[in-house]
């Protein structure tokens, strides 16, 4: 699930435009960002009570367009007081990769705020342009939870398009306000929290309660909504899922982005129709989704309606076409995808109701069966994966890669030697399988980056290939397996 939910979250990532960064006075160019590697990170983080590290590869384009922006941050927040320590780590490096598992570094930036001498680590979500880093980290920096004084201060702090969460509270003290203050500092890179004394210092809701109530305030649904149940783990329920809208709307509008994440982080399946918004007669369309939304909350599904505009990406991760829309497709967490093309209104209950009886059968995206596959290295897609593959009877080497992949790029010329070798054994297939473009539904292959390697022998055992991507090493590698197939066969045979 990882790999799918952060292949699909790429594709909202915004590129940060570039900022020219002035240099001293005195003309010379000073580095206020500090580099770490292994030989230093421990020792710096932990004498830092805040301290935000970039992990970063030289050949990341998302990480280019970073660099001067986040550099520009560091100049402004080492004036701060008391200065703000931004930091990054090259975790393309050899020696830094230990590093870079320990923060489970999945894809290029990660930022990590550390605090505490590095006890307590969370995920930086804010904005990825100077200023918005800036503002972002005082407040990070900060207390977890604002004081709320008056009917102004709640008026500043409380923003008309984010979630805010406030604590009403008798006193300043006590399990509830503990609780919520321990909520606030777990959740506080995802949402802004306060406190109150006064509930009547609130634009919305009772305001006679004297608490102690959490108060989620929120720009869509029913606008603000309480809760009196402070077990954390129950206050931390309360807030993911009042979070997130009946029906999420995926479209340009940047404000919407940061719910159009949460959608795709929550543990629910999600249900996605795409329509053309501008059309006439989609009103019929949408008001039926929701009817279904609302039927289904609390079922373990999530609702989100995309633009067709806005969704040119999720068309070509998903592989569907312009041409079958209106369309629901739902994505379950093991990746598995259920899709309704061409759908009218009134297709839509009912579909959903087939889809959570267990009466939809799966779709799996494949590129088209290749013409002709007269190359040494044989291509494969989703559709020829069971004959090529799991039931062909072979020794086969596969590749899952990706065609931007410099790695995979470097491994081509490699495999095809490999396989100019075994040309004339039937009995080896060196294969290659493009992992964008197709599904991956058999749970043997584990794929998390590019290139990934597996050796499946004619016997059926899996194993990843794991060594030195050279030609003598693959080669030696394939022997060896076959080999032991060989023993395990010839041990049968004795049996």
């Amino acid at each position: 699930m990882g790999r799918i939910v952060s292949v699909w979250l790429a594709f909202f990532v915004i590129a940060c435009s570039l900022t020219a960064i002035s240099a001293e006075e005195s003309g010379e160019s000073k580095e206020f960002v500090l580099t770490l590697d292994q030989s230093n990170f421990t020792d710096t983080v932990s004498k830092q009570d805040f301290i935000v590290v970039e992990f970063y590869a030289p050949w990341c384009g998302h990480c280019k367009n970073l660099a001067p922006e986040y550099e520009k941050a560091a100049s402004i927040l080492s004036k701060h007081d008391p200065p703000i320590l931004l930091a990054k780590v090259d975790a393309n490096e050899e020696s830094n990769k230990d590093l870079a598992n320990e923060y489970e570094v999945r894809g290029f930036p990660t930022l990590k705020i550390l605090r505490n001498g590095g006890k307590n680590v969370q995920e930086y979500k804010g904005p990825r342009e100077a200023d918005g880093i800036v503002e972002y980290l005082k407040k990070q920096s900060g207390p977890a939870s604002a004081d709320i004084k008056s009917a102004e201060d709640a008026s500043n702090f409380i923003d008309e398009k984010n979630i805010v969460i406030v604590g009403v509270f008798p006193k300043f003290s006590g399990q509830e306000f503990d609780n919520y203050m321990a909520l606030a500092e777990k959740l506080r890179s995802d949402y802004e929290f306060g406190h109150t004394l006064d509930a009547k210092y609130l634009p919305r809701g009772e305001s006679s309660v004297t608490g102690p109530v959490v108060r989620l305030f929120k720009p869509f649904d029913e606008l603000f909504v309480d809760f009196k149940d402070f077990n954390v783990e129950a206050l931390e329920k309360f807030v993911e899922e009042s979070s997130i809208p009946l029906v999420t709307l995926f479209n340009n509008d940047p404000s919407n982005h940061p719910f159009i994440i949460k959608f795709y982080n929550s543990p629910l399946a999600k249900a996605m129709l795409f329509a053309n918004l501008s059309n006439e007669g989609v009103d019929s369309l949408k008001s039926k989704f929701r009817e279904v939304a609302e039927q289904y909350k609390g079922q373990g599904i999530g609702f989100l309606l995309g633009d067709l505009e806005a969704s040119q990406a999720a068309f070509q991760y998903f592989g569907v076409q312009e041409s079958q829309v209106p369309l629901i497709i739902i994505l379950e967490n093991d990746g598995k995808k259920y899709l309704k093309p061409n759908l009218e209104a009134d297709h839509i209950a009912p579909w959903v109701k087939d889809y959570k009886e267990g009466k939809v059968p799966p779709y799996v995206k494949s590129e088209p069966i290749p013409v002709e596959n007269n190359e040494p290295v044989k291509v494969v897609v989703a559709d020829t994966l069971d004959d090529m593959v799991l039931k062909s009877g072979k020794n086969v080497l596969l590749e899952f890669y990706a065609p931007w992949c410099g790695h995979c790029q470097k491994l081509a010329p490699i495999l095809e030697e490999v396989a100019i070798h075994y040309e004339k054994d039937a009995s080896v297939l060196i294969a290659k399988l493009d992992a964008t473009a197709n599904d991956i539904v058999d749970p043997n292959f584990d794929v998390r980056g590019y290139p990934t390697v597996y050796f499946r022998s004619a016997d059926g055992n899996i194993s990843a290939y794991e060594g030195e991507r050279t030609k003598e090493d693959i080669i030696d590698f394939i022997e060896k397996n076959r080999e032991k197939t060989a023993h395990q066969e010839a041990l049968k045979d004795e049996l």
